[in-house]
């Protein structure tokens, strides 16, 4: 997906979870990382970079190590309290894991190891179905959150 859809997806999800505009952003920027930390494809070799793409970077079990340390550090397990930190770390892993499972549907991304691949493809990257997909999941996140309002 393109980062523009990652972000709105993530961010409508997380809103829809928790109605904290904080924590939104906090899942916003989570939602580029796995694609912020593998380069600029534009910046050298298309293709050098397209190999590493959807690679370690995209490997959930690298961010639900960084959730879960983010959850134990909140609750003071290591002797200190996170605080803040720790909310920070948990909604950049919710983000980078939303990212991994929104790539899913438009391609293979990592499962148990970094080049065991997994997934489906609805639509291309950059296609109207794209769009089209992201619009489906904020319309149907405000029917859920509608449906809780009234419920």
């Amino acid at each position: 997906m393109k980062w523009v859809n990652h972000q709105i997806v993530t961010g409508v999800i997380v809103y829809t979870a928790t109605e904290n505009l904080l924590l939104t952003a906090y899942s916003m920027a989570g939602a580029i990382l796995p694609d912020k930390v593998e380069g600029n494809p534009r910046a050298g070799s298309y293709w050098s970079w397209r190999s590493r793409h959807r690679g370690w970077s995209h490997w959930p079990l690298l961010y639900c190590a960084l959730l879960g340390l983010s959850l134990r550090l909140g609750r003071g397990d290591y002797g200190v309290t996170g605080g803040e930190i720790a909310v920070i770390g948990t909604y950049f892993a919710v983000g980078a894991l939303l990212h991994i499972a929104e790539d899913a549907v438009c391609g293979k991304v990592p499962l148990l190891t970094p080049g065991d691949k997994h997934g489906v493809k609805l639509f291309a990257v950059g296609s109207f179905a794209e769009y089209f997909f992201s619009a489906g999941v904020v319309l149907v996140c405000y029917l859920a959150h509608r449906l809780v309002l009234s419920g």
